[in-house]
């Protein structure tokens, strides 16, 4: 699977996971070149994911709810994945960063 597959897979899980009010992907594989991680073929992504479903739970919490719906591409289509992740409310309140 390409960079970009990759991405649009990764928009379609977080979509339906997490209905999020605000979502970007990075593809920051280009930084990672001759890595070694890099040369098995994973990419390495950034995502800012602000969503209402992390309400109520710890960042850590949030981390590990993101990595239970895209547990099928990790390790494989996905070397390395940065996460910020932020609950809508605190979005709303201009409190984008955690």
């Amino acid at each position: 699977m390409d960079a970009e597959t990759t991405v649009r897979s990764l928009e379609a899980a977080l979509t339906r996971a997490f209905a999020p009010v605000h979502l970007e992907i990075e593809d920051d594989s280009a930084r990672h070149a001759g890595h070694a991680g890099a040369a098995g073929g994973g990419g390495h992504f950034n995502v800012k994911l602000v969503s209402a479903a992390f309400e109520g739970h710890s960042l850590l919490e949030q981390h590990r709810m993101v990595n239970a719906v895209l547990k099928d591409l990790l390790g494989g289509e996905i070397h390395a994945l940065g996460l910020h992740t932020v609950p809508a409310s605190q979005w709303a309140r201009g409190g984008r960063e955690e």
